[in-house]
């Protein structure tokens, strides 16, 4: 990993979701282009599918990414008032507790006791130390689920349409899918190599990973429309 000037990174609170979002808009409307083109459908077929699964594919993630946010708060607000219950009722069982964590973080003797009395001597902190501690849960109240849902949406919708420009810009050249499959792998290796503004790994790997997956998808999908057609001729 690359650490010299290595900073935090800003902007990335949507990153996922535009990232999550993009990848899976590219792959979606390119696997439908590719199975109807190697069914030899029409254009417009292409076009009508494409857009059809384009909109209610990014619609259905942009739903998806909303209410797993939605669930993961009420969750979390659920499981730290179990845990605020437990501490106000079983203050010495918790102690026990955050003795037993701490030891395993490799604190011994006086040390362990202080950090466990100290932890102990504030309720808020004692509690948030369980929930990710005890329970591996961290806090989702930051989240913006409804702005999530959107770039999520608008990433899906906007990359995925790449794919299917071509067919609304040359659909009369022999060579169409050619460029959208062009379009296709161009969008895939951009996005993946745009991850390394925020990761450590090389924008060529990065970009590399990411067209491979959409490519394997895009084969399976040719393969099965090819499949089909010569199945029904």
């Amino acid at each position: 990993m690359r650490v010299k000037n290595l900073t935090h990174a800003k902007g990335g609170s949507y990153f996922k979701d535009l990232v999550y979002g993009a990848n899976d808009g590219i792959v979606t409307a390119f696997a439908v282009v590719a199975g109807v083109a190697g069914a030899s459908l029409s254009p417009a077929t292409i076009i009508i599918l494409g857009a059809a699964n384009l909109l209610a594919d990014g619609f259905s993630m942009a739903i998806s990414s909303y209410l797993a946010s939605e669930s993961s708060r009420d969750l979390f607000s659920r499981e730290r008032l179990v845990e605020a219950l437990e501490a106000a009722r079983r203050p010495a069982s918790e102690k026990k507790e955050i003795r037993a964590i701490l030891k395993k973080k490799g604190y011994q003797g006086n040390d362990l006791e202080k950090m466990a009395e100290l932890i102990a001597k504030n309720k808020d902190f004692l509690i948030d130390f369980m929930m990710t501690e005890e329970l591996g849960l961290w806090s989702a109240q930051d989240s913006r689920p409804f702005r999530e849902a959107a770039a999520t949406f608008l990433a899906f919708v906007v990359a995925g349409s790449l794919p299917i420009i071509p067919y609304l810009l040359i659909a009369s050249d022999p060579n169409v899918f050619f460029w959208s499959a062009l379009s296709a792998a161009g969008a895939l290796f951009a996005v993946g190599a745009l991850r390394t503004i925020f990761t450590s790994k090389k924008w060529f790997w990065s970009g590399g990973e990411m067209f491979l997956i959409g490519g394997a998808a895009a084969f399976i999908a040719y393969g099965i429309g090819y499949l089909v057609k010569t199945i029904l001729a």
